[in-house]
């Protein structure tokens, strides 16, 4: 299975020369903008995220992937993640369809429960119905996925389906993949339910997140699930720059703008600025570097979790778009071919195990 490289974005409302934020609007124009040079310069996914302020606005992901579903021309697109738990997935799926009708093979959609409760109020959801909503939804939504004709009911709607068939079809089913932070409740909902893994990460160890890779696979094997569906995708904080001291400058200083104002606004204390330079090492899970680093530091990932997919989210805190754009391109023209050409070399045609 080939190794996939690419990007996800919120959003990145850009700032004003005087220190405050530009329109939301622009911060959608600068994600197709950046979702089309992913796509030309080879990049495999780009995910779309979902979060609900000034800062990060994208909180209609399924609208933008259609919107570059018919911009671009190879490169996968998805949500990532989708929050189920207050969403409509017979919504969802209708409007992800509309997407893969008009870019074939090329549509997922990363279903999670969603790492904050901002949406419930916001949405008239009760937060005490919090995994209760997602596991019925993503019932739903696997059921509506898997064919025509679905007779289904759960306890999330008032009215059963009965022999109810969701249009439009895609010509094969979406990929699903389960979202999660890493609990362990989640690793065990994507074994049971045969679904690949995209892990959401923050912080930790490589070695830490390999824990969670190995513990999926095993469950996976114990259950019987076919080998080659257990894949893992891995979504974490990341910056290309042309060297490593200027990557590691500039997103230190957007990142933490990002985490101490979006924490705020959440009501939770931030790092602090060396708590995250602390992350940005070879212990961490911030992949912030120049290629050779990057790339260096993908590998030893994956020869330790063994994923199958990589995306980083680098417009962060108002980052200008024109550095946002440059780590696009330094992603898909230098660090990509040295990934492929070192799995390549390990004997894989540069895939995965």
């Amino acid at each position: 299975m080939t190794f996939e490289l690419g990007v996800y974005s919120f959003g990145n409302t850009p700032r004003l020369p005087d220190g405050g934020r530009g329109p939301t609007a622009q911060a959608l124009r600068d994600v197709l903008e950046a979702i089309k040079l992913a796509d030309e310069v080879g990049l495999d996914y780009f995910g779309v995220g979902e979060h609900h302020m000034r800062a990060m606005p994208l909180s209609s992901p399924t609208s933008v992937v259609n919107a570059a579903a018919a911009a671009t021309h190879r490169i996968k697109l998805g949500t990532a993640v989708t929050v189920l738990s207050t969403d409509d997935p017979i919504r969802v799926f209708q409007q992800l369809a509309t997407a893969a009708s008009l870019a074939p093979g090329r549509i997922e959609l990363v279903a999670g429960r969603g790492s904050s409760t901002i949406t419930f109020p916001l949405f008239d959801h009760d937060e005490h119905d919090y995994d209760l909503l997602y596991a019925s939804k993503l019932d739903l939504l696997m059921a509506v996925n898997a064919g025509e004709n679905v007779t289904w009911h759960g306890p999330h709607r008032r009215r059963p389906l009965r022999d109810v068939t969701v249009f439009p079809r895609p010509e094969e089913p979406l990929k699903i993949w389960l979202g999660t932070g890493g609990s362990p409740d989640s690793v065990r909902r994507a074994v049971e339910l045969g679904l690949p893994m995209f892990l959401g990460v923050l912080g930790g160890t490589p070695e830490r997140w390999a824990r969670y890779g190995h513990a999926y696979r095993d469950a996976w094997d114990q259950v019987g699930h076919p080998a080659d569906r257990a894949e893992i995708a891995v979504a974490v904080h990341g910056f290309v720059a042309e060297s490593d001291a200027q990557a590691r400058a500039t997103y230190l200083e957007y990142e933490h703008r990002m985490m101490a104002e979006g924490m705020a606004e959440l009501g939770r204390p931030a790092p602090s600025r060396a708590d995250r330079a602390a992350q940005y090492g070879p212990d961490g899970m911030v992949f912030v570097g120049g290629p050779d680093e990057i790339a260096d530091r993908i590998l030893h990932l994956h020869q330790l979790l063994g994923h199958t997919r990589q995306i980083l989210q680098m417009d962060v805190g108002g980052m200008p778009q024109r550095d946002f754009l440059r780590g696009i391109e330094l992603l898909g023209t230098k660090v990509l071919p040295q990934i492929r050409a070192e799995l390549l070399a390990a004997g894989g045609d540069g895939e995965s195990p």
